[in-house]
């Protein structure tokens, strides 16, 4: 792995003017500059690739991808969307609903709830139907009764009846044949038991049977690993903001300066002379607002760009996997994807050179 390179090189810089972007396609190829080869070259490749990850949490991964083309960083971000499997809710069989949502709403609530399962230890529904190598069962079975031990003339559901709403948390998984032993460490569950599904009063019932199976987000977005139907999760890339500075700031301006920018992407120190200056502190933080150039005291003394090949990746997840393996899958899918494709030029170019044998 290598080093994030010069920031400085113009070739690797978007440039940001006051009124319009420029410098954004890429030049990195053969034929752009003369007397330089720029045909790809895997140890050059190597060389300047870096992944690298800055911040890891229980639920979101923020890592570095430096040295790939847009289209390569896009086609990862796309593939975590909608290419790398999670397990979702499909089937719903109410045996009994008394509550006051109608069937199909509630069958498509429950179908929204994302579910704590890796997808990993479970096949892709096949066409016999359900088995416990592609299927996970829930129940959820809940009655709204009053509550005997609550004072007279109390208003608060929560304490005058027993079950008046029905949370995600009330799944209970019903293991098939040895998923109890498969998932005896971590058995499954939605990924957040808070969310509200229903709501009972005394004498409504909810009885149902839940199966859950694998899939994919191109199918239906339940089955994004990063953007579950309540949109608490995402997926996403920026290019890293580089400020550069031309001229010294004036130290009557330094405060001016720094409030031109995000919170905490300028510094501003007093040198030796005790006089005040400015430093880039922590471009990552700038949004690139522009609003320095609104100011005609600052023209010329600072250029806003971004690095074209150094991609600030934000990945959160719905909870099927960790969020330090969603990254890695997507790769994973990637690679087995340029496979399919070679393998298919492979067999377009054999009837080719048989032809050309013959003939």
């Amino acid at each position: 792995m290598g080093t994030a390179g010069d920031l400085d090189d113009s070739r690797r810089q978007v440039v940001y003017h006051p009124e319009r972007v420029g410098h954004v396609a890429s030049t990195d190829y053969p034929g752009v500059y003369p007397g330089e080869d720029n045909s790809w070259d895997l140890e050059k490749f190597k060389e300047k690739l870096v992944v690298q990850v800055q911040r890891l949490s229980e639920k979101t991964v923020e890592l570095d991808l430096v040295g790939v083309d847009a289209s390569i960083a896009n086609a990862l971000r796309r593939i975590l969307l909608a290419e790398v499997p999670a397990m979702a809710i499909e089937d719903v069989y109410i045996f009994n609903n008394t509550s006051v949502i109608h069937d199909e709403i509630l069958a498509q609530r429950l179908g929204l709830v994302p579910l704590s399962i890796d997808p990993r230890a479970l096949d892709m529904r096949g066409p016999d139907g359900p088995t416990d190598r592609d299927c996970i069962v829930f129940k959820l079975e809940v009655t709204c009764t009053y509550n005997p031990k609550s004072v007279q003339g109390e208003v608060d559901p929560s304490k005058r009846y027993r079950n008046p709403n029905v949370y995600s948390r009330d799944l209970v998984f019903a293991p098939q044949g040895d998923q109890a032993e498969r998932f005896k460490e971590y058995p499954p569950r939605p990924a957040n038991g808070n969310i509200l599904l229903a709501k009972l009063r005394p004498g409504q019932t909810i009885e149902t049977e839940i199966h859950a199976q694998k899939g994919i987000g191109s199918l239906h977005a339940k089955w994004s690993p990063v953007v579950p139907s309540l949109r608490e999760a995402t997926a996403s890339y920026r290019l890293l903001p580089h400020i550069i500075i031309r001229k010294p700031i004036p130290p009557r301006l330094c405060d001016k300066f720094a409030q031109c920018f995000s919170p905490g992407v300028i510094r501003v120190t007093q040198n030796g002379a005790g006089e005040k200056e400015v430093t880039v502190a922590n471009p990552r933080n700038e949004s690139m607002s522009r609003e320095v150039y609104r100011h005609a005291e600052f023209e010329g003394m600072v250029d806003l760009t971004r690095i074209r090949d150094f991609f600030l990746f934000s990945i959160e997840t719905a909870g099927a996997y960790p969020p330090q393996d969603l990254f890695p899958e997507s790769i994973r899918i990637m690679r087995s994807k340029i496979q399919t494709l070679k393998y298919a030029a492979e067999k377009l170019k054999t009837p080719l050179e048989d032809d050309a044998m013959e003939s």
